[in-house]
């Protein structure tokens, strides 16, 4: 009986330690900023979601991020009968537990509402009580006297713009009465609309999880895959600091193999993962071996070329490998530029980063 209840404690001690280790997203910095990994849209037992505040902390520490956000829904709440509490609590209960792991915890609610304008997430908040108003203008009103950063959540949602993803007169009034700063540019999926409009109106891209399950049941961390996540670009590992990211627009996000973003932040991720290890040229040929340095997958394709440079039209470069680019030099040509596009470093809608090595 002994041995077996030894057996039992020894293999609770290494799935506890299981349960603590953290996978880092080896994601580069960019010049002055450091690249944070980020989740604005997460749920507990307080609103709609199935599990306990700590859970999600601990979650985000073994997934490597810096940084969430509970955002309980203000009128939701299917629990309420079980679960009777401030609007603030799963922030309280979670608060000491993401201390203890570093991790940044930013006070949020969502402002749930039928479209328009949809579902909103207010974070930064200070008080999640105060939001919960009639009349939703008041309830963003609210958000943003407490210095709130706002964004709309997941606009092309089927379950309130089933056939078109529509931008509102609501959204353009909120927009300039500065309720309105950001918009998830992905949850769940790409909503290219909501891409375009963030250039166009120059709001900050996010992308989150919305994650309400225990978060495996959504990513199969056995196959490699991730939560969805924003990427900030912050001066500092701070709430202060995302902040300021966010307000300034230097964000991108992490979507399966791809990243979204403004060409600037986009081109120096790029190249802040891939370096140039070694360059052979002959006078037929040139061989450059590029080392993928990232835990991102880059795929690029040829687009307009110099015909006296001959190379493969598409290459794949995988996080962590080398990868050999081969030129063949005709007729008599010595340098030029070989031009890409990363095809999942998106831009624009339908467009990805355009990228050029020179010879």
């Amino acid at each position: 009986m002994k041995k077996v209840l030894v057996s039992i404690f020894i293999l609770a001690l290494c799935l506890s330690a299981q349960a603590q280790v953290r996978n880092e997203v080896h994601i580069p910095d960019l010049k002055g900023y450091q690249t944070l990994k980020c989740d604005f849209h997460i749920h507990t037992v307080f609103s709609d979601g199935t599990v306990w505040p700590t859970v999600r902390i601990d979650e985000a520490y073994r997934e490597g991020l810096d940084a969430i956000s509970l955002t309980e829904h203000i009128e939701y709440r299917p629990h309420k009968k079980d679960i009777k509490a401030s609007h603030n609590r799963s922030f309280e209960i979670a608060e000491s537990a993401a201390k203890s792991k570093n991790i940044l915890l930013i006070k949020g609610s969502e402002i749930t509402r039928s479209m328009p304008p949809g579902h909103s997430n207010a974070i930064f908040l200070k008080d999640a009580d105060a939001l919960e108003q009639e009349d939703y203008r008041d309830a963003f009103k609210a958000a943003k006297n407490q210095g709130a950063f706002i964004f709309w959540n997941h606009p092309g949602w089927d379950a309130q713009q089933p056939d078109t993803t529509l931008w509102w007169k609501e959204h353009t009034e909120l927009l300039e009465d500065g309720c309105l700063k950001g918009i998830e540019v992905v949850n769940g999926k790409y909503f290219p609309e909501a891409h375009q409009w963030c250039l166009d109106k120059k709001m900050t891209m996010l992308g989150n999880s919305d994650v309400h399950q225990p978060i495996q049941v959504n990513v199969d961390f056995g196959k490699g895959e991730h939560r969805t996540m924003t990427l900030v670009f912050a001066k500092e590992r701070s709430v202060e600091g995302i902040r300021e990211a966010l307000e300034n627009r230097r964000t991108a996000v992490y979507f399966k193999e791809n990243l979204i973003g403004e060409p600037v932040y986009l081109k120096e991720l790029f190249e802040n993962s891939i370096r140039i290890e070694n360059v052979k040229k002959t006078d037929k040929e040139v061989h450059i071996t590029l080392f993928n340095d990232s835990d991102l997958k880059f795929v690029l394709k040829k687009t307009e070329q110099n015909p006296n440079l001959q190379y493969f039209r598409d290459y794949t470069i995988q996080p962590h490998c080398k990868h050999t680019i081969v030129v063949k030099l005709l007729n008599g040509t010595t340098r030029g530029s070989l031009n890409f596009e990363v095809t999942n470093l998106w831009v624009q809608p339908g467009k990805g980063l355009a990228y050029s090595f020179a010879i």
